[in-house]
């Protein structure tokens, strides 16, 4: 993740052998993920630890997110996760262990969890300087 609350840039990091490999994603795809691989890891039995997931900010991204695929490899005991580009033909291909899994899942929920709260409403991101939230055509909230 990069930038302030509200305008932030999330980025998935892998190594891929040697290759470090960023991906651009939205918010809701890295949240949908999280949320998936924590009912994976329920299913397959929590990890005994979790690894540390640290990411770097100054890089940019190989490419954005658009189709994102999960399979789980019961008798490997791993989640296979791919990434497919939004515009070209890159792929990224991840295989994550319980551990490595229950990291990645922690640090996007902390993440989401740490920009702004969503509207009751709409479920839009609620912005200090005003919400126009669609469900009330741009007027406020009935007062109940």
């Amino acid at each position: 993740m990069r930038g302030e609350v509200g305008n932030r840039l999330f980025l998935l990091q892998a190594r891929q052998g040697r290759r470090l490999v960023i991906v651009k994603c939205e918010k809701l795809q890295l949240s949908a993920l999280a949320e998936w691989l924590g009912q994976v890891l329920a299913d397959l039995g929590d990890p005994a630890t979790c690894r540390r997931y640290e990411s770097r900010t100054e890089y940019e991204a190989d490419f954005t997110a658009g189709d994102i695929a999960i399979a789980i490899d019961e008798e490997a005991q791993t989640i296979e996760v791919t990434v497919e580009s939004a515009e070209e033909e890159d792929t990224l291909e991840l295989t994550l262990t319980k551990e490595w899994s229950g990291a990645l899942a922690i640090a996007i929920t902390r993440l989401v969890e740490a920009g702004r709260p969503a509207c009751p409403l709409c479920g839009g991101p609620l912005d200090p300087k005003g919400h126009d939230c669609p469900r009330t055509n741009g007027h406020r909230p009935p007062i109940r």
